[in-house]
């Protein structure tokens, strides 16, 4: 009689997890509806500095919006450096610094919108000096 009775739950058990499974995946089929979302308005780009190299890296990144400046540690030294390059990262003037010869890689990369204009950039360089030297406060993340 126990073993019936023990037989009687499990199926009791598994039909009710599986009547739940079925709720859950029709639930899942349903359409998603889209969410409204707001995108920043003026210039802005969403800046990353990777350093190290593909098997070991760290990244860190933020938002520097430009009107006003915001969301950056040096945002108004960095959009007033954009601003006089027309956005474009490369066209940055370069600081004359003397940078170590350490080879330690960073990667810059910056995506957004600068007077309309999708900008895209990534560069990797031998170090943290050398990327300041030629991006300005851009990214000069250590706020």
């Amino acid at each position: 009689m126990t073993h019936t009775t023990y037989t009687t739950t499990a199926k009791a058990v598994r039909g009710g997890l599986l009547g739940a499974a079925a709720v859950l995946l029709l639930a899942g089929a349903a359409p998603a509806r889209a969410i409204p979302q707001e995108t920043a308005r003026g210039d802005w780009l969403f800046v990353t500095v990777t350093t190290g190299d593909a098997r070991s890296s760290d990244t860190r990144g933020t938002l520097l919006l430009c009107d006003p400046p915001q969301g950056h540690g040096h945002a108004a030294e960095a959009c007033a450096q954009l601003t006089a390059a027309r956005g474009d990262i490369r066209a940055i003037a370069p600081r004359d610094v003397l940078c170590p010869m350490v080879h330690a890689p960073v990667t810059a990369r910056a995506r957004g919108q600068w007077n309309g204009r999708s900008v895209d950039y990534a560069e990797t360089f031998t170090n943290t000096c050398v990327m300041g030297a030629r991006t300005g406060a851009v990214f000069a993340l250590d706020g």
